[in-house]
């Protein structure tokens, strides 16, 4: 007897059986903390879900939360990935229509087909179609996960820009009426013309600064215009007026490693894509397995001239395959393969996950440091600068310390903007792989 017909006694018997393993979720190395922590004055208890779930809030910015509200509503990337969960459900009810008699009528009569799952074929692929729907619903959010990271951190990059721009407009002021000064100090034959061209290459040094300023807002607000769903340029009025870098919280929580994995959409997805293709092995293996049917059909036959009468015929059919090359265990095999990438491809997700969320934790700390650091230095470069340019009016000191102070104040004020930003986008990038930004009553 082959060996594929020894369980179908016991098959028939239970009215079906599933074949292939079942999914089981992989254990995963996550640890009790994470090997990064939070200095004490930066950390907090765990967040729950409603702020995960609006994690952009905390930046205390009404028009960043309208504009992420916007984006939410109108972002393309966003529908298509909805479209795609419409389209795993309609794939779902397919796969779900297996289980369900196939009637089709013709002239004069009705015949069915009802395929009777014995050994699970179509029960397994309709789990794989479940599972292949909530790696859409996933993908989703995920989608959703990215898109609100990237509207916080394009509305952060113009505040930046906005911000270094005005500290380049407010140096060049200053380095003006410094030129102004060594001119006035060279018609009156107190210093060279020396002077007056060095002072002057570092005016239009930092005017040269201005126009990538300029255009890196722009590309901002052009990036923010697409997010939302709009063309580039639409934004410009409403995003007109500069405003200052949004400023992170005080403290931020990250809660534990476990539930950073429970709540990663792209961890999440990777499961449920291991747990369809885990289901198609069973599908694969029932193809091995008799396949049983009930086929019937009713129909009028003329019983004279003009009279008819109804006549119904059928029966139970079995199909089974008796050599195919090698195909169907050819395509077992095949399944094993794609499930064991997808295992693979979920404890690689995994790793990534806590990979971010470390290195998110150990940047946003760090950043701190050197801002506090260059605000330290900033102070110190304008009261040196703001003393120099004075003595240098009443001709104390040469323009060599005015100028060198004027460069380290402006380099410094620049470093001290970008750190801001970086705190912040740290932030975003710490809020992200924490799986922050969908949550909220959904499980």
């Amino acid at each position: 007897m082959p060996r594929y017909l020894l369980p179908l006694p016991s098959c028939l018997l239970l009215a079906g059986c599933l074949l292939g393993p079942d999914h089981v979720r992989p254990a995963t190395p996550e640890g009790a903390t994470w090997y990064e922590k939070l200095p004490p004055s930066l950390a907090r208890t765990a967040p729950d879900r409603a702020e995960l779930a609006e994690w952009w809030t905390v930046l205390q910015d009404p028009l960043l939360t309208k504009l992420v509200e916007r984006g939410i509503a109108n972002n393309l990337d966003l529908r298509m990935a909805q479209e795609r969960v419409r389209q795993a459900g309609a794939e779902r009810d397919v796969a779900q229509a297996e289980l369900y008699p196939t009637l089709r009528a013709r002239l004069l009569a009705l015949e069915g087909v009802w395929n009777i799952d014995v050994f699970g074929g179509a029960r397994r692929r309709i789990e794989g179609a479940v599972a292949d729907l909530r790696a859409s619903q996933e993908d989703r959010r995920d989608v959703l996960v990215n898109l609100i990271a990237s509207i916080v951190q394009s509305y952060v990059d113009l505040r930046s820009f906005e911000t270094r721009l005005a500290i380049a407009q407010k140096n060049l002021d200053a380095q003006s009426e410094t030129l102004a000064i060594a001119s006035w100090r060279a018609q009156a034959g107190l210093t060279t013309a020396l002077d007056v061209e060095e002072a002057r290459a570092n005016v239009e040094q930092t005017r040269a600064a201005l126009p990538n300023l300029r255009a890196g807002a722009e590309d901002a607000r052009n990036r923010l215009a697409v997010l939302l769903g709009q063309k580039p340029g639409s934004l410009a009025e409403e995003l007109a007026a500069p405003e200052p870098i949004p400023v992170s919280p005080a403290q931020v929580a990250v809660g534990v490693p476990a539930a950073a994995l429970a709540q990663r959409p792209d961890v999440r997805r990777a499961e449920q894509q291991l747990a369809a293709e885990t289901a198609r092995i069973g599908a694969a293996r029932a193809a091995a397995y008799p396949s049983f049917a009930l086929v019937g059909s009713i129909g009028m036959q003329p019983s004279s001239f003009t009279n008819y009468e109804f006549q119904a015929i059928g029966g139970p059919t079995v199909v089974q395959v008796l050599y195919d090359g090698g195909a169907i265990r050819a395509k077992i095999n095949a399944q094993q393969a794609v499930q064991q990438q997808s295992l693979d491809r979920f404890q690689s997700t995994v790793l990534r996950a806590l990979e971010d969320v470390e290195d998110g934790i150990v940047h946003y700390s760090e950043e701190q440091n050197r801002r506090e650091g260059l605000q330290a230095a900033a102070a110190s470069a304008q009261r040196a600068a703001d003393m120099l340019r004075q003595r240098y009016a009443s001709g104390l000191v040469d323009f060599l310390a005015v100028l060198d102070a004027n460069r380290s104040l402006f380099s410094l004020q620049d470093q001290l903007a970008v750190s801001q930003s970086q705190v912040v986008s740290d932030l975003i990038r710490l809020y992200r792989s924490l799986g922050g930004g969908w949550g909220t009553g959904e499980s």
